[in-house]
């Protein structure tokens, strides 16, 4: 995620970093010289009887515009209900903790709720690993006993095996008569949310855009591009590469800010920080529990990049 104090407006047509400019400035300088090729070309054409007019692609582009912000709009759904989830998982961590302390009557430092303490946390750094793909080997062994560790390294759903061990400790607090039935509901009710919350997270991660649907849209704004300068040539002419570059400008870049938010919780600068998150969590749960040691919060890169 970029994230940045606010620029004056000027810096901000001239922002190089956090921008997709650099993905797409080789398909722009692609562009520039097919325009090129169309001033040059044009008398060419016009001896050959060649001419395209603007009207088909006001036309085209008036409904590419139009998909484009549709794609964009529910790529932009799927990026913040991604982020109401990872909003949910801190929150429903943080009650759950609370109400482990006071329902049972534990004391903050008490070896019992630190034992649940690191499985909340290690639920949230197991569910990024989960959904970016990568290993969470080291993450689990650095918070939780090394038998449970070991056990949880191979497992394919380790978000939800923690699920099970939060299950237990409940239950153990519940034969011990440290849980009312009542109190051991409330708490269930809480770890239901975070079974929700890693389902949602699946789900956004499992199911894609469809791949037709990216597939006609991506062709048709690249042919829209390099047809352009043809259309334009005719009524513009030198200005025609510096025009149709801006037009293919304003669409690629559509086209690649829909890419990055289509998968939410990839490491693209405009995908989620869940690195941070999960630190965010760690922090809030270590703090609950009096902890005076805390570790470093997270601060962006020199890009302005929060991973």
């Amino acid at each position: 995620m970029i994230v940045r104090p606010k620029l004056h407006w000027l810096r901000l047509l001239l922002v190089w970093h956090g921008s997709v400019l650099p993905n797409i400035l080789r398909r722009l300088v692609l562009m520039l010289a097919i325009a090129v090729l169309a001033v040059a070309s044009h008398t060419r054409f016009q001896q050959l009887g060649i001419h395209l007019s603007l009207a088909p692609f006001s036309l085209l582009g008036i409904a590419l515009a139009i998909f484009l912000g549709f794609r964009n709009s529910l790529c932009n759904e799927r990026y913040w209900e991604a982020r109401k989830l990872w909003g949910g998982l801190l929150t429903t961590c943080r009650s759950m903790l609370r109400q482990a302390q006071s329902l049972t009557g534990r004391r903050p430092d008490d070896p019992e709720v630190a034992g649940f303490t690191a499985r909340l946390i290690a639920l949230a750094y197991a569910l990024k690993h989960q959904l970016r793909a990568t290993s969470y080997e080291a993450e689990l062994a650095r918070l939780l006993p090394a038998e449970l560790a070991t056990r949880l390294a191979s497992a394919h759903y380790p978000c939800v095996l923690l699920l099970r061990e939060l299950a237990d400790w409940l239950s153990r607090q519940h034969r011990d008569g440290r849980l009312s039935d009542i109190s051991r509901q409330s708490i269930d009710t809480n770890l239901n949310r975070l079974s929700e919350i890693i389902g949602g997270c699946e789900r956004i991660a499992g199911t894609p855009i469809p791949y037709a649907y990216s597939v006609l849209l991506h062709r048709t704004v690249y042919l829209y591009c390099l047809l352009l300068p043809f259309g334009l040539v005719g009524d513009i002419g030198l200005l025609t590469p510096l025009i149709s570059v801006f037009i293919s400008y304003t669409f690629m870049a559509l086209d690649a800010i829909a890419g990055e938010l289509e998968e939410p919780f990839g490491i693209e600068p405009n995908d989620l920080p869940l690195d941070a998150l999960c630190l965010t969590i760690e922090r809030s749960l270590l703090e609950m529990n009096d902890v005076a040691d805390l570790p470093a919060p997270m601060q962006p890169n020199r890009y302005h990049i929060l991973s």
